[in-house]
């Protein structure tokens, strides 16, 4: 059995007045056997310096040119420990050349992935998790003064807590100096489908065990744990709350028509966070680098402030002042330098890309007028059979911008691009059991389980991609019309409805507006409402934020680089998995934002995803 991993990350500010974490997805690729391989690092710049996300970033860069190095490599635990040694040491090298640098430090866990393997390494108080038949599993040390305590304890032996030290006190920690404690898998765990990991700094601290399975088990997919997550972090508003940065991987089985990507795609490193242009590996520890170019980065550490890391002994306490004098006293002669300096080559086996930037929004454009439908014009089709298909109502052609602002927010939903959609018809509903049954019943096809709703005014869930194409194909065959799916882009401009922003009724889900787990509705977040139950969009159209996702049919491609401008179904890219479209009941808010994408697989019905269905005219 072959494995693959569906991973999505993010991260928020917390009390800090600057982003500490850096951190660092990279699709690797295969393996010599053909395993396919991921890499996740995240560092934690330690608060107590303001210089804490220059090592973070130093530690990320660093780590994942060595590791990618020697990759592939059968001595796992050994890379990754040399990797993280030669991260320190970058620190090292850096404080030896710019003096106002000494203290800063960080903490780090990084996981590699290799096919049903989990292997790691870390320092610090940061997280790897296993989410396994709703337990969750702490798998690397907690090296903080709190849990070298619990621990003691639970071997019987009581350790009265020493005056001055407080239990977030970091015991071990990357600061340059030399590492009191390495944790580092010698064999990896054994991962299984359906098993979800998370990588997270401290800042999750803020949730409690049960509260961190709970919104995972809402959670359909690895994106929207991550959203889920991240939002209760922010919601539970704790004084000096931290930074907080989430990375979760769900862990799939592999179906045997699965193709790997070509090797120069999937070498190429995924979203870094804040990450640095480029960081030199030292050969020898002891020579320090050059790295002028961190003082600026001093500049905006001084700025958002931060206290000094002062349990470590032989850090100095001004060391923020020294930087400033430093950085106002050589500034000039810096730049000259700088500019002097012939850049080095990169070196082809990795690419470490400067800090993506959102996109700029655009000034604040009118919003067109809709081109309302009226309801009057809703019709639906005689069956062949006997009884009428879903209701279906015209939509008129137009254009407008597809996708997101931001490729931070979600990488997939960007480039924003214009498309060009024809007049077509869709179903003014989410697809009813009781229609889906009439199909079901007249070509023998399994029926999905109703779990005891009102199959009349309930939408359908448990059904495949594979079905709700096979239904489409029925009703086209019972009404001599064509009926089909409707293109990604086709069900984006129908559930825009001439709007811009990321709801149909506004930039914020607001309440009572549709059905999510947060949406604080008065319905119950264990089954979807009845059809019709909250407000249509301006095209008249109900349920496209919420209920149930509803599948399209598109291929599902990683980005929307050279997607089709005029409304057409994109083929290609990874078929065996389709895209869903608009949120559901069990998952969070942001699900239900319109550029929001969602992925499964074609030939399996999930517990929250329906149909809408389009016909030509």
């Amino acid at each position: 059995m072959k494995i693959e991993f569906d991973i999505a990350s993010d991260q928020i500010d917390g009390a800090r007045d600057y982003q500490e974490d850096a951190y660092m997805v990279n699709q690797l690729g295969e393996a010599e056997n053909g395993d396919i391989c991921s890499l996740i690092i995240m560092a934690d710049g330690m608060g107590g310096h303001a210089a804490g996300n220059v090592a973070s970033n130093m530690v990320v860069a660093t780590f994942n040119k060595t590791f990618q190095a020697k990759f592939p490599t059968p001595e796992v635990a050994e890379v990754l420990t040399d990797a993280l040694n030669r991260s320190n040491d970058q620190i090292r090298a850096s404080v030896k050349e710019t003096p106002a640098l000494r203290g800063m430090g960080c903490t780090m866990v990084s996981a590699y992935l290799q096919d049903d393997n989990l292997y790691w390494v870390s320092v610090g108080d940061s997280h790897l998790y296993l989410i396994r038949d709703r337990e969750l599993i702490k798998q690397n040390a907690d090296h903080s003064y709190g849990a070298y305590l619990d621990m003691m304890k639970e071997q019987g032996m009581e350790i009265d807590e020493q005056a001055g030290m407080s239990r977030n006190m970091l015991m071990s920690a990357m600061t340059g100096e030399e590492i009191s404690s390495i944790d580092v898998s010698e064999n990896p765990v054994k991962l299984r489908p359906g098993d979800r990991v998370i990588v997270a700094s401290d800042g999750l601290d803020t949730l409690g065990a049960g509260a961190i399975i709970q919104y995972s088990s809402w959670s359909a997919t690895a994106k929207e744990c991550v959203y889920s997550l991240l939002k209760a972090v922010e919601d539970a508003n704790k004084i000096n709350q931290d930074n907080t940065t989430l990375i979760v991987v769900d862990i799939k089985e592999r179906e045997a028509r699965y193709e790997p990507e070509a090797p120069e795609v999937a070498a190429a490193a995924a979203e870094p966070a804040a990450r640095v242009d480029d960081v030199q590996i030292p050969e020898e520890p002891s020579e320090p680098r050059s790295f002028k170019w961190l003082i600026w980065l001093i500049v905006l550490g001084v700025l958002g402030g931060g206290g000094f890391f002062a349990w470590k002994k032989g850090f100095i306490d001004n060391a923020v002042q020294k930087g400033g004098e430093l950085v106002e006293s050589t500034t000039q002669s810096i730049e000259a330098e700088l500019e002097a300096e012939p850049q080095p080559e990169p070196e082809p086996a990795v690419e470490v890309k400067p800090e993506p930037q959102p996109e700029p929004e655009p000034e604040p454009e009118p919003e067109p007028e809709p081109a309302f439908v009226d309801r009057a014009d809703a019709f639906r089709d005689r069956l062949k059979s006997g009884g009428h298909g879903p209701t279906m109502i015209k939509l008129p052609g137009g254009n407008y911008r597809m996708g997101g602002a931001s490729s931070i927010v979600a990488p997939d939903e960007v480039p924003r691009h214009q498309v060009n959609v024809r007049a077509f018809m869709v179903s003014v509903y989410e697809v009813t059991f009781a229609e889906y049954y009439q199909f079901a019943k007249a070509t023998g096809r399994k029926r999905p389980k109703n779990n005891g709703w009102d199959v009349k005014t309930h939408p359908v869930v448990d059904v495949s991609w594979d079905d709700a194409l096979a239904y489409t194909r029925w009703l086209s065959k019972q009404t001599g019309k064509r009926y089909r799916l409707l293109s990604e882009s086709e069900w984006e401009y129908a559930a825009r409805a001439g709007t811009t922003t990321s709801y149909w009724w506004g930039i914020k889900p607001g309440v009572g507006n549709a059905h999510c787990f947060d949406c604080k509705s008065d319905y119950s977040t264990s089954k979807p409402a009845k059809i019709g139950t909250y407000k249509p969009n301006q095209f008249g159209i109900y349920d496209t934020a919420g209920n149930v996702f509803e599948w399209v049919h598109d291929c599902y491609h990683r980005n929307y680089k050279d997607a089709p401008d005029d409304g057409s179904v994109w083929e290609g890219g990874d078929c065996d998995v389709r895209v869903v479209r608009g949120g559901a009941y069990r998952s969070p808010a942001n699900s239900m934002r319109v550029e929001n994408r969602e992925k499964f697989k074609s030939g399996k019905g999930q517990y929250n995803v329906g149909i809408r269905v389009a016909r030509d005219l």
